[in-house]
């Protein structure tokens, strides 16, 4: 899966807010509640880059892109916005 379509997935989620998903749930606690999942990952990442290895790493750096897909989608922000500052 690519980041657009990551991107393309959270924000159908956004829109939909279907039930008994988490990323609703995540939604619902706005841009505080996403920041702190973000940072969460983010730390995770440095740890299993540190401690754990390639595949551990490979998976918290996937929870960082989706959480920063959300962060975006919860803000309004379009991938041209973000990829304008890359």
């Amino acid at each position: 899966m690519t980041f657009e379509e990551i991107f393309a997935l959270v924000k159908e989620r956004k829109e939909k807010m279907p039930e008994g998903k988490s990323t609703t749930e995540l939604f619902k606690k706005g841009s505080h509640g996403i920041g702190k999942k973000l940072v969460e990952e983010a730390a995770e990442s440095w740890q299993a880059a540190r401690f754990e290895g390639q595949d551990a790493l490979s998976l918290e750096l996937s929870q960082v892109l989706y959480y920063v897909a959300c962060m975006m989608a919860e803000n309004k922000l379009e991938l041209k916005d973000v990829y304008a500052k890359l």
